[in-house]
């Protein structure tokens, strides 16, 4: 009989980089841009250490997030399981992952981004709790 290996889920690190960022660049309705370079996750990573996620099983990453806090409201970005993987509830575990290490830091709520025209995103996320913000409009501004 053969057995069947467990995900792990453990802290991301910047060593998963390449990695993730081919999950991701296959992950439809995920946008990679400027901001995803590998810098600029690094400073990410570090400024919020130990909250950011990966899925692993048999030493491949199959699951990744990015998640962190500004001492406010937690924030989560780049969720994406491998799509072979997907339906085993690994993105819920990333994301209780992310929650159990907000709620440690004393964060009671997280906001997420999601793309208009990423309708399974969408049902992922209202399925798993999330609201929608109505009167609400996502802005952004280069500094």
């Amino acid at each position: 009989m053969k057995r069947k290996t467990a995900v792990t889920i453990r802290v991301f690190r910047i060593d998963d980089y390449d990695e993730v960022l081919t999950m991701w660049n296959g992950a439809e309705g995920l946008e990679i841009c400027e901001g995803d370079s590998r810098e600029e996750i690094k400073e990410y990573l570090q400024r919020n250490p130990g909250i950011s996620r990966v899925a692993e099983l048999n030493g491949a990453v199959i699951g990744a997030v990015l998640c962190g806090h500004d001492g406010r409201r937690g924030h989560i970005y780049h969720l994406a399981v491998s799509p072979e993987y997907r339906g085993r509830g690994i993105a819920r575990q990333l994301v209780e992952e992310c929650f159990n290490t907000l709620r440690a830091a004393g964060i009671r709520r997280a906001t997420i981004l999601v793309a208009g025209d990423n309708s399974h995103g969408h049902d992922f996320w209202r399925g798993s709790g999330w609201e929608d913000i109505t009167g609400a409009i996502a802005m952004t501004r280069e500094v």
